[in-house]
């Protein structure tokens, strides 16, 4: 009979060569992060370099900021959060962020109308009320949504004594793009964060609001107290600030923010 103890050893040596070779080869860290919607088309487009160059593998999952703010106090894992830079605070004191945060980006509000339309006059105030007030629907996000951009146009919308004339014809968009209610032709216009109007595609951006109604949201970023690498995830934040970062915030409508 021939004996099968070589054939078993060998096959034993295989195995144990294979998962040798598994465990030694040495696999990215998982780094998830939170991230503001207006701030998910940068990271997005970060991703690739990032974890190429600092050898960790994103899981990006974003949200309007007041959403994220609940998941993370109701206890959700995360190793980075980029938020608002009020929320990122509040955040912190609280306990739910490490105490150090770093601002990475400042974004204003813009105006967009569907690919072909004609492009209204934004040019000032009362040129973007006209706009407004003429416009048969507007899409803006839900302000009950805790989105930047949304709240404060509903408090702009009140300023600028249109309120109720927006009203019957908004088109309130609980989180995700705006723009896209352009795509699908449930609005004629579209206000929203740029980075976030320049994310969609087949629509025809304008401009930014007039500067005198002009509100700038600056991002903010910081690591949860319980990241499983909180190495990695600085490392993360360091490269947000970095060269690429800086010239690819510009293109997607974005500022470069000083670290502090």
């Amino acid at each position: 009979m021939i004996s099968r103890i070589p054939f078993l050893a060998a096959l034993l040596a295989l195995c144990t060569a294979g998962t040798v070779g598994t465990v030694g080869t040495a696999s990215a860290a998982d780094i998830s992060v939170l991230t503001a919607g207006a701030f998910r088309p940068v990271l997005d487009a970060l991703a690739p370099s990032i974890e190429r160059t600092a050898g960790v593998h994103l899981i990006i999952a974003n949200g309007t900021a007041g959403e994220l703010a609940k998941r993370i106090q109701n206890g959700e894992a995360f190793d980075v959060a980029i938020l608002p830079e009020p929320v990122a605070k509040a955040l912190s004191a609280s306990g739910h962020l490490a105490p150090t945060l770093s601002s990475v980006a400042r974004v204003g509000i813009g105006v967009a109308v569907p690919e072909g339309a004609s492009r209204p006059d934004i040019s000032t105030v009362e040129q973007f009320r006209q706009t407004l007030l003429a416009a048969p629907s507007v899409a803006y996000l839900d302000p009950a949504a805790g989105g930047s951009s949304g709240m404060y146009l509903s408090k702009l919308f009140e300023t600028l004594g249109i309120a109720q004339a927006i009203a019957p014809k908004a088109v309130l968009v609980h989180g995700g793009l705006v723009g896209t209610r352009l795509v699908d032709g449930s609005a004629a216009l579209a206000v929203h964060q740029i980075s976030e109007l320049l994310a969609v595609p087949r629509i025809q951006y304008v401009g930014p609001l007039p500067a005198a109604v002009q509100n700038y949201t600056v991002y903010a970023a910081g690591v949860s107290p319980h990241a499983k690498n909180p190495a990695d995830a600085q490392t993360l934040i360091q490269a947000v600030h970095g060269k690429d970062a800086a010239a690819l915030l510009e293109r997607k409508g974005m500022e470069p923010a000083a670290p502090r």
